[in-house]
């Protein structure tokens, strides 16, 4: 059979095959390696996978890539970001190593909030310039497939144009991208009018959010090419997009997050939340209990919470990059949560303030070490498992026959070497749907 293009000669082809599923327990320490590996792709799609001398007896191509002993495995998946922003946080970054505290750099107007300034302000153009900075860094860096989350606009004119950001890149763009609508992200200066009222203002501000915001959102979507590329594909009448809500002190509390996530589902919406990055409100058992696709952060997860998580189809994202940033001794315990049964997925969670960091090496490596995940369970936390918590685990973070071939070759004979090393980067190749993006 004559086909596009033959990766051969793998060290290890590292395949986290799973069935479209997420991996949890023992799963999550096999990441299904081939020794001798080859691969074979047509038309952007893995047709055959397996040892070099059966891949040659059944398949031909023109172009061939020598892998030259080194491993192949599936392009990284990033289920939490936040790249669509104007602006760095500098300043704020030198608060932090001087000992201020994130929740009250949020109270005193900086933090999100700084950042909403700033974006508000920037054009669509220069958004998306600024963006595809970024989304090249995390595509040198292997990640081909991206959630990204608006947030940093807190108006319904800045949020809509941040929508129009994620649909331009991921028409331009190699990295496709998820779109996550988070105008609950921090309530937005204008709507907080003094101590008295500032229950109200927040209230007035959940109603922007649940009768114009979330309406609008979801036309846009409806109008845009994400939605068309879905029914083009799909008889489902299910949209493939995503609300989310922060669920924190100095954010948004149980009853207000329940509200518009409730709303969200009514419309149409999947679900995401961030919940127990600082506090526990009961967000885990809130969004758990509304069917999420995942719930990220998770650093005061309760026990019971845990359980429910793994009895749950929800993943569980955890964003050690945050941790390791604030510098801080305590992480999610997703040792734990592995133990216990829960899907979990690992992000960058790359965004201006809080993780400034386009590497899910750099996040394998911190997960290891600080929550003591193994090199085979931090690879499936960024690949399958992370494809499942963006609701694509049947087209993407695996190489199985039928999957979009989304491959990268790295520079090492031993795919454990990636959350090992840290500080520089062992993708080598970044081949997207069966063409060569990086090299």
């Amino acid at each position: 059979m004559k086909i596009d293009l033959i990766i051969r000669d793998a060290a290890q082809l590292v395949t986290c095959a799973s069935n479209g599923k997420a991996k949890r327990k023992a799963e999550m320490q096999t990441v299904g390696v081939i020794e001798n590996g080859a691969l074979a792709i047509n038309d952007g799609t893995i047709v055959g996978i397996g040892v070099f001398g059966e891949i040659n007896k059944k398949f031909e191509s023109e172009n061939d890539i020598d892998a030259q002993g080194k491993v192949v495995c599936p392009a990284f998946v990033d289920p939490h970001t936040h790249v669509i922003f104007a602006g760095e946080r500098l300043d704020e970054f030198e608060l932090k190593i001087k000992g201020a505290d994130y929740l009250k750099i949020l109270e005193n107007g900086g933090g999100i909030i700084s950042t909403v300034r700033q974006t508000r302000a920037a054009s669509l153009e220069s958004l998306v310039e600024q963006s595809r900075r970024r989304l090249d860094k995390m595509l040198a860096h292997g990640t081909c497939t991206a959630e990204i989350k608006t947030g940093y606009g807190l108006d319904t004119e800045t949020e809509l144009k941040m929508l129009e950001v994620i649909a331009e890149l991921d028409k331009s763009h190699a990295v496709d991208l998820i779109p996550t609508f988070l105008p609950a992200h921090a309530v937005p200066p204008e709507f907080k009018g003094g101590q008295a009222s500032e229950r109200k203002d927040a209230e007035n501000y959940i109603d922007l959010i649940c009768d114009e915001m979330l309406p609008k959102a979801v036309q846009w979507f409806k109008d845009s090419h994400f939605y068309e590329n879905q029914t083009s594909k799909s008889s489902t009448t299910t949209l493939n997009f995503f609300i989310d809500v922060f669920c924190e002190k100095n954010a948004f509390n149980l009853e207000q997050s329940k509200r518009i996530l409730e709303t969200a589902k009514n419309l149409g919406f999947k679900l995401k939340a961030h919940v127990d990055e600082f506090t526990n409100l009961g967000g885990a058992r809130m969004a758990i209990g509304l069917g999420a696709t995942s719930i990220d952060h998770l650093d005061a997860t309760s026990d019971g919470e845990i359980e429910l998580l793994a009895k749950s189809n929800t993943v569980g994202i955890v964003t050690p990059t945050v941790n390791f940033n604030f510098g801080a001794k305590e992480f999610a315990d997703a040792r734990r949560m592995i133990d216990a049964g829960c899907a979990i997925a690992v992000s960058t969670d790359y965004n201006p303030g809080s993780a400034p960091c386009p590497s899910q090496a750099m996040a394998m490596a911190i997960a290891c070490r600080y929550q003591k995940l193994l090199p085979s369970e931090a690879f499936n936390a960024v690949t399958i498992n992370a494809a499942c918590a963006v609701g694509l685990g049947t087209s993407v973070g695996s190489l199985e026959i039928g999957k979009q071939a989304d491959v990268l070759i790295l520079d090492t004979s031993d795919y454990r070497q990636t959350a090992y090393e840290f500080g520089g980067n062992t993708v080598e190749t970044v081949i997207k749907k069966g063409k060569i993006m990086v090299k």
